[in-house]
């Protein structure tokens, strides 16, 4: 007998003949001898007619009181299904958030798991009951120290039914929904995308960060952290859709903390690394391409890479890209990237090649790090503290790394393990390549709600990159493809350069009043918005192992005449910012490039989106 919590989302009950449908197959799980949990969300539409009522009335209501409203959604739900289970002989209990023992933050409308108290839900599970749980909501101690209702914010039913999973030791989470499984890419962009068997925890981490809303990172950061087999299914199929795993150790039935947990779980260190830097590059499409297909030819294994377009000039607009390998390859990578500028053509006569050995990479890993701004602002303090200064950056949803000076390298990761209590087991020098044996790219996303912003001609010394990362954090600003440039303004004191990156459309008029009075403190400093954009990634566990997938991606977009504005690597992810009219096509023709499409007939129907 398995204990599972099986997740209903709101389509899945949209109507009474779907509430039904959904009990009936509870029934046959509980036949089948499950101990059942079932967690549920608010039937269809229900949580946006709530808010249209609540904004009829004020366009600013308290957010204590829009969640008294809007946890009144599952409760319906949970009530109706319940009855349904009971009508076919299955014994069943309601239970909305704060009774099923959900502890939350106090924060209204956003609030983070504290803890899951299971004492009831074992009894009732042990007298022969179906629990039916209200997802989205929990209870926290308010100021006054009494009961309040809170709830978890967007995919917080998901993030209910995995929490619920890892505090009972459940055998695994099934979360049913309108799609049949996690897909290859969105089929509604892309009709012959393909349904994924497999997926690991920190490829989904990336997918979801990047816009995947078949699930919310929250919910497979507690998968990942603890161990939990979920599961993505149809529920309208005997399917059995997508298996997401994770390499990390189990740390289930503690209950306790399960979202506060820390963010950082391990640091790396790779030693005796170079960069090599192309500035003044022609900005046109096919050019990283050109490149990265002549240093995979010659068999030379590139790590970071990162592109920025910089201010027009008197010859146009130009690029400068950087990427890193091994310092025993540098004079041989040297010697195709000259002759890779030889045969550029016109627009690459004042191209220039600039390389160091002599660095070090540290990385921070976990989950979820992305969403949470403080963390990648904490590592850059504590490193610019230390007066280490930063050469290249590369941010994801599961990993942070730097660029530093090789003997600076050590005092970098014992700078990392103290700020983040990190002990020496979670401490790697020169780890080998991870993935082996996993494919190289396993989805594709697509993300227009993307701004691109420079900071021009910031100083060129530890604790830059850290300030302008502290104040966006302090407000709540998450940024993703940190870039660098490799190009300078003046010299010695006065060195400067430029710093771009992504954030949400939403958080850009913010994220200028926020930066302001720090750039003011620069002279010359300024901020820029970039071109309207879109972003694609390539996501793949077999990434790191596997030579020449960026140049694959590249090249897919060049053929296609889609110009790459920003590229920003990360261990298992490769992004590019495109210009807005061109991410449709950018999706599908790097889709198509790894072979990822297929003949498949999907069952996305409602609401619930896919990848």
């Amino acid at each position: 007998m398995a204990l599972l919590v099986q997740k209903f989302g709101g389509t899945s009950v949209a109507d009474v003949e779907r509430i039904q449908a959904v009990a009936q197959r509870i029934a046959n799980s509980r036949q089948a001898g499950n101990d059942l949990v079932i967690v549920v969300s608010a039937m269809g539409h229900t949580t946006d007619e709530l808010t249209g009522l609540a904004r009829a009335i004020s366009s600013n209501p308290p957010q204590r009181e829009m969640d008294m409203l809007l946890a009144t959604g599952e409760q319906v739900s949970i009530a109706l299904l319940a009855m349904a289970l009971n009508a076919l002989g299955v014994p069943a209990v309601s239970m909305t958030g704060p009774q099923v023992g959900i502890l939350t933050e106090s924060a209204h409308g956003r609030a983070r798991i504290l803890e899951v108290r299971t004492d009831r839900l074992q009894r009732l599970l042990g007298d022969g009951n179906v629990v039916v749980v209200a997802g989205f909501q929990g209870t926290s101690s308010g100021l006054s120290g009494l009961p309040e209702i809170t709830t978890l914010g967007r995919g917080g039913s998901d993030t209910s039914a995995v929490a619920l999973a890892a505090a009972l030791g459940a055998d695994a989470c099934e979360i049913y929904t309108d799609v049949p499984g996690v897909l290859t890419t969105d089929p509604r962009k892309v009709p012959d995308a393909q349904l994924m068997d497999t997926i690991t925890c920190n490829e989904m981490l990336e997918l979801a960060s990047l816009g995947a809303a078949v699930l919310h990172p929250r919910a497979v950061e507690i998968a990942r952290n603890y161990g939990v087999p979920l599961v993505v299914r149809s529920s309208w199929s005997d399917q059995p859709g997508t298996l997401l795993t994770s390499d990390a150790a189990s740390r289930r039935g503690s209950g306790e903390g399960l979202e506060l947990g820390k963010p950082v779980d391990g640091a790396e260190l790779d030693t005796d690394q170079a960069v090599l830097a192309l500035a003044h590059v022609p900005d046109r499409p096919g050019v990283a391409a050109q490149l990265f297909e002549a240093l995979s030819a010659a068999g030379l294994n590139v790590d970071l890479i990162v592109q920025s377009t910089h201010e027009g000039e008197a010859s146009g607009f130009t690029n400068d890209i950087a990427f890193t390998v091994a310092e025993t390859q540098l004079d041989r990578a040297q010697l195709v990237c000259r002759e890779v500028l030889a045969a550029m053509g016109p627009g690459a006569e004042s191209a220039t090649i600039s390389a160091e050995g002599g660095m070090a990479k540290l990385s921070i890993a976990g989950a979820g790090i992305m969403g949470r701004p403080g963390v990648a602002a904490r590592l850059f303090d504590t490193l610019a503290k230390g007066g280490i200064n930063l050469r290249l950056i590369a941010t994801s949803e599961v990993k942070v790394s730097c660029l530093v000076a090789g003997h600076q390298g050590s005092k970098a990761l014992q700078a990392a393990a103290q700020c983040f209590e990190l002990n020496e087991r979670q401490l790697h020098l020169n780890p080998p390549p991870s993935g082996a044996g996993e494919p190289e790219v396993r989805g594709v996303a697509l993300d227009r709600d993307q701004a691109q912003v420079a900071v021009r001609r910031i100083p060129d010394k530890p604790g830059t990159a850290a300030a302008v990362c502290r104040m966006l954090a302090d407000a709540g600003i998450s940024l993703d493809a940190i870039v660098q440039s490799e190009r300078s303004h003046g010299s010695g004191d006065q060195q400067s350069r430029d710093m771009g990156f992504c954030l949400k459309r939403d958080d850009l008029a913010r994220a200028r009043t926020t930066l302001q009075p720090l750039l003011n403190q620069w002279p010359g400093a300024s901020f820029e918005e970039g071109m309207a954009i879109a972003r694609i990634s390539a996501v793949g566990a077999g990434m790191p192992c596997t030579a020449g997938t960026a140049a694959r991606m590249f090249r897919s977009l060049a053929d296609a005449g889609v110009n790459i504005e920003m590229i920003a690597t990360s261990e298992i992810r490769t992004s590019c910012v495109v210009p807005e009219a061109d991410g449709v096509k950018a999706l599908q023709v790097v889709h198509s490039a790894f072979g990822l499409g297929g003949a498949v007939q999907h069952e996305a129907q409602g609401t619930e989106a896919p990848v």
